[in-house]
């Protein structure tokens, strides 16, 4: 996850209520699917990646698991880390597997569908993880976060900082992409996520 113009997080005043088994899984996936290709990362990457001007049902599900570098996959991770476990806890293990592997999917339309002729191949778990944040906007707004910045470090409610984050995305997706960041990955993925949110609280309620 980028972190120019907005806050990092650092943790969250939000105790996780169970083990959480689903979100250290992915976790230990992520950098596994990482080491492993770093035996022949370029080759992998275009042939796991996904391509929007070759896109495959497949690398839908395996560009999810790769990243691009070591500060790639170690800021996807964190973010991960510090949301997961309480969307885990709300949505129950198996759900939030389920709702962790269509938000990947989500995002990745949502970039194909902006990104139809590129042959740049995507990679990361941030359009995933996208859709966690947006879920714990919805489901956690009020949650304080500390979060470090240009100037320091403070603590902002989960609302302002991830409403900041969200506000970068899109600003930078319509501006166009920066350094291959995939933006409207993060967009679909983000959306997804508050939209499925909102559906769960009101039928949960």
């Amino acid at each position: 996850m980028n972190r120019k113009g907005q806050f990092f997080p650092i943790k969250d005043e939000n105790p996780r209520k169970t083990t959480p088994v689903v979100t250290w899984t992915l976790m230990g996936v992520n950098v596994a699917a990482f080491i492993i290709s770093l035996t022949a990362f370029d080759a992998i990457i275009q042939s796991f990646g996904f391509t929007p001007a070759h896109a495959t049902i497949i690398t839908i599900f395996t560009s999810m698991f790769l990243h691009g570098g070591i500060a790639h996959i170690a800021g996807n991770m964190w973010f991960l880390f510090i949301f997961g476990d309480n969307i885990e806890d709300t949505f129950g293990k198996w759900m939030y597997l389920l709702f962790y592997i269509v938000a990947g999917i989500a995002a990745t339309i949502v970039h194909w569908l902006f990104n139809v002729g590129s042959v740049i191949p995507a990679v990361g778990a941030s359009g995933a993880i996208s859709g966690v944040l947006g879920a714990y906007l919805v489901l956690f707004p009020h949650v304080q976060v500390h979060v470090a910045g240009r100037y320091g470090t403070s603590k902002i409610s989960a609302y302002a900082m991830l409403g900041i984050w969200f506000g970068f995305q899109l600003i930078s997706g319509f501006l166009g992409s920066e350094n291959g960041v995939a933006f409207w990955a993060h967009i679909g993925g983000f959306v997804f996520g508050a939209g499925f949110a909102f559906l769960w609280k009101k039928i949960s309620s």
